[in-house]
């Protein structure tokens, strides 16, 4: 599955994006974490030493080779060079696997930091970047990464997106299969939520709310009266948290035993998404769909190539279409 954490900037979803990705792979299931904030800090949550994190390949950086990777032998794409952020899949295209190992984004920019748990980053901004580019240009590697990407049973990836609503200047929004929106219990913590909900309205973006820094009952009653709906869990003050932020990543068993169960509740909220062929065909079609208009809006131009031809309508995403790579 394909799990994103959204919220406004200190909300904790950084935190919680990296508890939950160490809960997923301590139950055996297979996880890639993808740090997407434009301050990155999940290689840190997840465990890694300061100068270990900033090791980490930048997606970004390696946007070429990721291109020419995966347009594969896909007949529609004359020049790798032509692929945008949103160019979605097609018969000939190269497709990923969580338990991948031969392409590039596993085995050449992730890095191992648990068993069954990897990391990949979209990089900082770079010194060249500053006053030029937008971050748009480092997510959109973890967009066609996305695009190309087929989950099965037991694999999962967990992005930190970044902070507010900014993910809504692509259709990375439409990527994943759960979203959890991390609110604090006030104003400007919930208003995230009516943000990220009005801009969902219409692209079956399924959304979960966990609330953060629940002190008591009338924190949670804030909540539920702010989002009209009861949150799926809270996350309360934590010690290990704590420690955690002070550079002390300790054994998930070590976690409250309150704040464990908010992990697996989360966990079952994924586990009662599975993925099934309409959901495949609804993920293809909201590429394509974000694909050509971004085509029309400013793609076209930029590279001088009809992008609409880059869409396969006889495509069919989803495990079928591994299988057939691999025949």
């Amino acid at each position: 599955m394909k799990i994103a954490f959204v919220g406004k900037g200190g909300s904790g979803k950084t935190t919680l994006s990296a508890l939950f990705a160490r809960h997923l792979a301590s139950t055996g299931a297979q996880v890639v974490a993808v740090d997407a904030d434009i301050n990155q800090h999940l290689g840190v949550a997840l465990g890694l030493g300061e100068r270990e994190a900033a090791m980490v390949p930048a997606l970004g950086a390696h946007l070429p080779r990721a291109k020419e990777y995966l347009r594969g032998d896909n007949p529609l794409i004359a020049d790798a060079a032509d692929m945008v952020k949103t160019t979605p899949a097609g018969r000939g295209s190269r497709l990923l696997r969580v338990t991948g190992g031969g392409d590039p984004f596993h085995a050449d920019w992730s890095v191992p930091v648990a068993p069954n748990l990897r990391l990949l980053a979209s990089g900082p901004f770079a010194e060249e970047d500053l006053g030029v580019a937008c971050y748009h240009s480092k997510t959109g590697a973890v967009e066609l990464y996305l695009n190309h990407l087929v989950d099965v049973e037991n694999e999962y990836v967990v992005v930190d997106m970044t902070a507010g609503a900014d993910c809504f200047a692509s259709g990375l929004f439409t990527r994943f299969d759960l979203t959890f929106l991390v609110a604090e219990p006030t104003v400007r913590g919930t208003g995230v939520h009516q943000q990220y909900r009005d801009y969902a309205d219409g692209y079956d973006v399924a959304l979960a709310v966990v609330g953060n820094k629940v002190t008591g009952p009338e924190d949670v009653d804030f909540l539920r009266e702010r989002i009209g709906a009861d949150p799926l869990a809270c996350f309360g003050t934590s010690r290990y948290v704590r420690a955690a932020e002070q550079g002390r990543v300790e054994p998930l068993d070590l976690l409250e035993p309150e704040h464990r169960e908010v992990l697996r509740t989360m966990a079952r909220a994924a586990e009662a998404r599975p993925k099934g062929p309409e959901d495949w065909a609804r993920f293809q079609d909201q590429a394509v769909q974000f694909h050509l208009r971004n085509a029309r809006a400013w793609a076209d131009r930029a590279t001088g190539v009809d992008l609409a031809a880059h869409v396969d309508p006889e495509f069919v995403h989803g495990p079928h279409a591994l299988s057939a790579v691999s025949a």
